[in-house]
């Protein structure tokens, strides 16, 4: 059931939220009643890719459970600071992509624009962990020369907003942005790649619904949950007020060793995503970034997974497995 009324703690600015996020391993392990439990790579290794969680994601994890798998995806622990042959530091070619500062170009139609390199959360499986994006990422004061690239360019009808996270960027800039967007004539969709409505949802507010209600841009939003946990009545209140501004909303999964690696856990998040009126798009396998080998999934145990859901649930609840691919013309369908 959809909440009416917005719960008290989302009434908070977000802003506020996020500023008071954890980004210290061993307060994390306390709050948790885990001290001692879970051993974190050393301080220098954190330090180039820091830990970072809001509160209320926090709060959705189980109590001394050092297996929780919403604490897994945020926790820098030791096994990150392996070696594993084949695992990279630009796993799916983004850099190779940049046509401009700020621009990916993949795939037919589609550019990508990288708005910022912040996040409200650090997952630790992240394929840009260790993107440049000092070197490839504009100022919103030098978004003009993304916008002249776009316009000169025809072929693109959609454009992904993606990051780090764009909806950490204030309103007053997106909602530039995009009206910049939807002067160009021959744009028509507008994706937001991002995982704020799961893990802040506090940054749903007014300001951010005006602009997406105002866009002549079909408006789609591509949440990233990767468990049914995530999804609380904050999240659904969230999610319920964007599906109301007549935003598209798809979730993609990140397939996950320890987190959702089983047909309980795939099974129940698609359960979830149908409550919340959020279609199931995709299983990703992992990209293989280094520092992320200990949540890798092995692909015949994900053929297994979803061949095993998909006995359970009806179509439009299983989501397409996938693998992206470096020089690969879309993503690589698997099953």
């Amino acid at each position: 059931m959809i909440p009416h009324s917005q719960p008290s703690t989302l009434k908070q600015s977000w802003q506020h939220a996020l500023s008071n996020a954890i980004n210290n391993a061993d307060e994390l392990l306390e709050k948790l009643g885990l001290s001692g439990h879970l051993q974190a790579i050393d301080k220098e290794k954190i330090r180039q890719f820091p830990l970072r969680v809001p509160q209320s994601y926090v709060q959705k994890m189980r109590y001394g459970d050092a297996s929780d798998p919403l604490l897994r995806q945020v926790f820098p622990l030791i096994d990150e600071g392996f070696n594993s042959e084949g695992y990279l530091m630009d796993p799916v070619g983004d850099q190779l992509a940049v046509t401009s500062p700020g621009i990916l170009q993949k795939y037919q139609g589609r550019a990508l624009l990288l708005t910022t390199g912040a996040c409200a959360i650090h997952c630790r499986y992240c394929f840009r962990r260790h993107f440049p994006y000092s070197d490839s990422n504009p100022l919103s004061s030098q978004w003009q020369q993304s916008l002249t690239q776009l316009q000169s360019d025809t072929s693109v009808t959609e454009v992904i907003l993606s990051g780090g996270d764009p909806l950490s960027l204030h309103d007053d800039k997106l909602a530039n942005l995009v009206s910049d967007l939807a002067a160009i004539p021959h744009i028509k969709r507008l994706r937001i790649h991002t995982r704020l409505p799961v893990v802040l949802p506090e940054r749903i507010n007014e300001s951010l619904l005006h602009w997406i209600k105002a866009t002549r841009l079909k408006t789609v939003m591509v949440i990233h949950s990767n468990h049914a946990n995530e999804i609380d009545q904050h999240a659904e209140y969230a999610l319920a007020q964007l599906k109301q501004a007549d935003c598209q909303l798809l979730n993609q999964t990140v397939l996950l060793r320890g987190v959702n690696d089983s047909v309980e856990a795939l099974t129940a998040l698609s359960e979830r995503l149908n409550e919340v009126d959020v279609m199931p798009y995709y299983l990703h396998l992992l990209d293989k970034v280094a520092g992320a080998q200990h949540f890798d999934v092995a692909e015949k145990r994900a053929i297994e997974l979803i061949d095993a859901i998909r006995k359970l649930l009806p179509g439009y609840l299983v989501p397409r497995l996938v693998r992206e691919q470096q020089g690969e013309a879309s993503k690589t369908v698997i099953r």
